[in-house]
This record gives C-alpha cells, structure tokens and sequence, in this order.
C-alpha cells in the first residue's frame, strides 16, 4: 500500500489525482486504501480482481452495486456514487509522483529501504562482535599461538555463518539460484551431438541447413570400422553398413554407386538450441507426482505415472521440451537429469557446463512496466512497480518464463529461447474509461492518443500489444489479447 509521511501538509494533491478516489483527507493528512484485499475476497460476484501491481480494481460489467465491498472494509474506504465503486486503491502511483513535498511513499519500497538497514546493521554488530570476541580471546592467558588462531578462526566461521543464516532466512541478499546445465552460445555450434546423446531428450537442436554435416561427429562414433575422421570417409575401410546414414541427426551422408559420401558446406550452421532449464516447474504442477526434484535433480517414477497428470506441466513448460514419449515403460522425455552426458559429449567446442544460474530480481531500463512478467509468471512470484518489478524469492524458481515472453528483453535468461508478439487486438471501452491518462503515460510506442476532455483514443498502426495500458488502467477499460510464438 501507500503511505502518508508526517510531512503531508494537506495540499490534496494525491487526492485529487487519484482516479479511483482512494484517497481522503483526515486532520489534514492524507489516508487511503491498504489493499488488504478484503473486498476482493468478499464480492459476491468475482468483480473485484489483483492487478499486476498488487492494486484492486473493480470490473464494473460484473458489478451490481451491491455494496458487500462498501461495508466489509476495515477502514472506511470503499464508497458507491451512481451505482460506481470508488475508493480502492489499484496500485497506478500517482499519488507519489504528484505529491508536491513528497509525502507519499510506496510500502514495497518501505520495507526494502528496512531490509537494507538491517543488512547494514547486522554486519555493524557482527563486526563488532567479531572484534570483542576475538579481542577476548587473544587478551586471555592461552600461550599457544596457534590456539589463538584456531579460536580467533572459529570465531570468524561461527560469526559468518549466521550471518550466512540471517540472510537466507529473511531473504535479504534478494538472490534467487537454480542449478542446471547451461550452453555457452559462443561457442556451440548448433552440431547437435548433446541432443543424440541426451538420454531423456531435454535437449532440441534445430538447424536451418537440413542435408549438411553439422561436424557433430555421431557418424564416426558409430562406425564399426573406424572408416569416418574428421568428417571424411575411407572408402577403402568402409563395410557399407551405412549405419553412419541411419545415425545421422542432419541426413547428411548418402550413398551411391556403393561409395558413402558425407555432404558439407563451407558456411556455418545457423539455427536454434533449446534445453531443459531444470527448474522443476514441472514437478510443482504434476497432479500425480511422478516427477520430483530431488537434490535439485529431475527423476521421474513411471509407477506413479497416470494418464493427464501431466498435462499441466507440459503445457507450461517454459521451454516445451516435456512431452508425452510413445512408451509403455518411461512414459515422458525432456526432462534433465543432470547427468552430464551433454558435458561429456560436446569435448571440442566444451559449450555445455553445470552452472548455477542466479537473479537478483532487477531489470534493465529497458522495462515499460507493460506487466508480462507478472502476467505469465505460472508462481505469482511478480508483482509490477513504474518501471521494475518485485520478485517473491520464495515462490520465484527461475523457469525464465518472463524473460522468454519480455517484450523489451528486460529481464535476464540463460536459454536462448524467445517469444515474441505476432497478432493482437485491443479496444478502448470509453464508457468504462475515467481519463486518468494513465494509459497515456505509460506507453512506449505513443500508440494512446490524449483527446482532453474527450477521453483518449488508440492508434493501432503504432501498437506493439505489449499490454502496458491494459495492466494501469484502474478501470478495466482495455479489450485485450494477444498472441505470442
């Protein structure tokens, strides 16, 4: 929620912007919704909703004015003029940046800002702890030097190790982990040698160049009479088995006239490289709990495999690569096990490595507050701030689902995979619409026309659908969709 400083002096700035008039003045002082949500659990009719923002807006289509939101909240916020619900705050900010003397401060930043003093206040006192106790101990009647290293050493580890503690239990270093094998695109060259020998096909290697060697090397492995180096074949050697020809990922060995022949070209492999990211997603969403995250390792047990528990988990994959495999034994594939045999495999180029992926939950400048993130996150781990976004570090698992969907690439990924918007529709409802203007400000692409007092109007020529107006606007006036591939 917002909150009111002692330094309010009554202007009324913020109450007179608001557009859903949430704001009201008491002695002077500036009070509004807390977005307890109180309402939106109450309504009868499901018209109340949480936005991205963590704000509360009313969708009036839904809405029958039956006042259970007006009389359930705590503080007396929420009123009904001409059959309209005003008083609850939908999180838009204009409170704060309208406030001539800056006496409107956002919660989340509240609670960061005391976090950081924490932080600083803990390592003070560690420090000074640290400092006594070993002050302590090497003042004390202990003749052995080395016994005062030894205590002044143990010290030290005690004293970083609840340091360590405290951080990870209030969540205040902000760093979220995940353990997985990542590919360094450098350095791959998309041969497609880790997806053959991926045991549970959680790797898909994509090349646009069909009927050429990708030097994968696969036709060498499996040759029984070593007649294939370096992407040449030795005729003389070859028993014309052509099990080089069945083994081929790219059909790129033919045979005629009883010679096999490897084809090649001299430009590079172009393509697309796509892996499990080991985010355990899916075993969060599997029905039946065939799959598991054990030790920060996918194992799935067909004994506990039934038919459309999986469903879910292969919908939401945030890089498709789970599916159903036609198999009576092991039913599904694309899922890692981190066993390392793609590590092993790719020895020239050595492109795939275990990694510990982490983010620290910022984005980059390039953020338009367009509310993707927080809209396709499968954890509501993203809440929406002007320009940034709150990342939950305990529901947040780093699947990469936002980064894959930004439309602005804002957000951090390890894979290569990206989504982007091909089709969309959107339409300004004006009997819905309170011209607040907020749509106006926020979008990138000056697609929202100001008419003044006429409202605004959208020019869809200029429309990316990135969904920014859609997610500010306090009235749900925005008929939206869109279409990512």
């Amino acid at each position: 929620m917002f909150l009111t400083t002692n330094q309010c002096d009554g202007t009324a700035s913020c109450k007179e912007n608001c557009p859903t008039k949430a704001i009201r003045l008491i002695n002077n002082k500036a009070f509004s919704c807390i977005t307890c949500g109180i309402c939106f659990n109450n309504c009868p009719n499901d018209a109340i909703f949480k936005n991205d923002y963590g704000g509360y807006v009313v969708d009036r289509f839904k809405c029958n004015g039956c006042g259970i939101c007006q009389y359930s909240c705590p503080i007396n916020s929420i009123h009904i003029e001409n059959g309209i619900v005003y008083g609850i705050c939908v999180r838009c900010g204009l409170c704060v940046s309208k406030c001539p003397n800056n006496s409107r401060v956002d919660g989340f930043d509240l609670v960061e800002s005391k976090k950081i003093a924490f932080l600083e206040n803990l390592n003070l006192t560690l420090k000074k702890f640290s400092s006594n106790h070993s002050s302590s101990v090497n003042s004390s009647s202990l003749n052995s030097s080395s016994v005062n290293s030894s205590s002044t050493n143990s010290s030290s580890n005690h004293i970083n190790s609840l340091e360590i503690a405290l951080k990870n239990k209030y969540n205040l270093d902000g760093i979220i982990k995940r353990n997985s094998v990542v590919t360094d695109f450098n350095n791959c060259i998309l041969c497609g040698r880790c997806q053959y020998y991926c045991p549970t096909d959680a790797i898909i290697v994509h090349s646009n160049e069909k009927g050429v060697c990708t030097k994968c090397r696969i036709c060498e492995d499996n040759c029984p009479s070593n007649a294939i180096s370096n992407q040449v074949i030795d005729n003389d050697k070859c028993v014309l088995c052509l099990n080089c020809i069945k083994k081929c990922p790219n059909d790129a060995i033919i045979e005629e006239d009883y010679k096999v022949t490897i084809q090649k070209s001299d430009d590079d492999i172009t393509g697309d490289y796509v892996s499990c990211l080991n985010c355990g997603l899916c075993s969060i969403l599997d029905k039946g709990k065939s799959l598991s995250q054990i030790d920060g390792k996918m194992r799935f047990d067909p004994s506990s495999f039934k038919n459309d528990d999986l469903n879910e988990s292969i919908k939401n994959c945030p890089v498709s690569t789970l599916n159903l495999r036609n198999d009576e034994i092991v039913q599904i594939k694309g899922y890692c096990v981190s066993c390392g045999k793609c590590v092993q495999f790719c020895d020239l180029k050595n492109a795939r490595s275990f990694k510990e992926v982490i983010w620290d939950g910022t984005v980059s400048e390039e953020c338009i507050s367009c509310g993707t993130c927080a809209e396709l996150c499968p954890r509501d781990a993203i809440t929406l701030k002007r320009g940034s976004i709150i990342v939950d570090n305990e529901k947040c698992i780093l699947c990469e689902t936002c980064a894959i969907h930004c439309p602005k690439d804002a957000i951090i990924k390890s894979t290569s995979l990206k989504k982007i918007i091909v089709n969309g529709f959107n339409l300004i409802d004006l009997r819905l619409c309170v011209n607040c203007k907020l749509c106006y400000n926020i979008c990138p692409e000056e697609a929202i026309i100001d008419k003044g007092d006429d409202g605004v109007e959208l020019d869809e020529g200029k429309c990316i659908y990135c969904g920014a107006c859609k997610t500010a606007c306090p009235s749900k006036a925005f008929l939206f969709e869109r279409e990512f591939v």
